[in-house]
């Protein structure tokens, strides 16, 4: 079958990576999604491997809809009682672009109405309960052309279920993973954030350096399928766990507000990885550091939601001040929204990358080899 994972604009690659280090086959990037062939067993692994990508979508089929009939008709043909028992809730969502089919709630509409008529028949029943499991229907309309998938992650893959609270204006922990990986940090170098906030990226590189899978502590919506035996799951989490690492790690998360750093180290105690990260309170504008090498990936705030630009603005002249001082073999890696950042900062990125954070366009700045 074709598996889909959508993604934040940016991380495809990232997020094709992933997959072909879980050896699957036939994998294809394009804008926001990453495709790949996979079996009942991949969707688990997936689900509970990921870093980056954003759910895993089962595809069941796509065709041509230029009109509601053509829409109603080829959903219609798919076989939905191959995948959703008699009780089984099947809600549906999706989206529309540059087609002629724009009423996203009509299309949802006609592709509820057409899976329910081909279940009802399969089932012989006029309604259907609804009271089972759900598999929830999402579509996409791209160019005229509908894609029909079954989302079997659930709720989304960057819900780790180690992040309680959070302070403010949250780093989405695959977005956090992503900025961990592009700075190629493995484990064996020190790792710094001094704007950790709710210590999403600490965590995250606590999680990358043991090679935690980050999907272990939490429940998927295909757990609850009757198609999807359980022991795939069971055999996915220990091939997971097979694979951690156990080691010391150098990891430091620092930030002003001590009520941010005192859930910061809930979090971590939350996501199993207290005994990998130091948190402190401290000033990003003082920060330093004499090891000779190391990682620091930070995303401070940008001047948007939680602070006034000018304000922002200062903070990163500090911050690039204090930064100037690092032994010369640190690389830094920057996530920010703020057009005028390598100005306040003091110097030119040697690379960015463009990002989304949320709906937000961000660079990552990034220093050093």
């Amino acid at each position: 079958m074709t598996l889909t994972v959508p993604c934040l604009f940016g991380l495809e690659s990232l997020v094709a990576d992933e997959m072909r280090r879980l050896d699957l086959k036939n994998v294809q990037a394009e804008n926001g999604r990453v495709h790949c062939e996979g079996t009942l067993a991949d969707i688990a692994r997936l689900n509970i491997n990921l870093r980056c990508g954003a759910r895993v979508l089962m595809e069941l089929g796509s065709f041509p809809a230029r009109d509601f009939e053509a829409l109603f008709q080829g959903v219609y043909a798919l076989p939905w009682e191959n995948y959703i028992p008699r009780d089984g809730e099947f809600p549906v969502k999706g989206y529309s672009l540059n087609s002629q089919l724009h009423s996203v709630p009509a299309c949802q509409s006609i592709v509820k109405k057409a899976s329910a008529k081909r279940l009802g028949e399969k089932y012989g029943v006029e309604t259907l309960p609804e009271s089972g499991s759900r598999y929830q229907i999402q579509f996409s309309i791209i160019k005229d052309v509908a894609t029909l998938y079954l989302d079997t992650s659930g709720e989304g893959l960057y819900k780790r279920g180690y992040r309680a609270k959070n302070m403010g204006a949250p780093l989405r922990e695959t977005l956090a993973a992503a900025l961990v990986t592009l700075s190629r940090y493995r484990g064996k170098d020190p790792f710094c954030d001094p704007f950790c906030g709710s210590g999403t990226i600490p965590i995250e590189a606590a999680l990358i350096a043991k090679n935690r899978a980050p999907g272990l502590d939490r429940s998927f919506a295909a757990q609850k399928w009757k198609n999807m035996d359980s022991k795939l799951w069971l055999e996915a989490g220990d091939e997971a766990m097979d694979k951690e690492f156990h080691g010391h790690y150098d990891i430091w998360g620092g930030d002003i507000d001590p009520a941010a750093v005192e859930l910061a180290r809930h979090n971590a105690e939350l996501a199993g990885v207290e005994d990998c990260i130091r948190f402190e309170v401290a000033d990003a504008g003082k920060f330093h550091r004499d090891s000779e090498y190391g990682q620091l990936v930070t995303n401070p705030p940008y001047g948007e939601r939680l602070l006034e630009k000018k304000e922002a603005e200062d903070l990163y002249r500090m911050f690039g001040a204090a930064l100037r001082d690092l032994p010369p073999k640190w690389r830094v890696l920057v996530l920010s929204s703020h057009t005028e950042f390598e100005r306040c900062f003091g110097r030119p990125a040697d690379k960015k990358r463009k990002l989304y954070n949320g709906m937000i366009k961000c660079d990552a700045f990034m220093y050093g080899r």
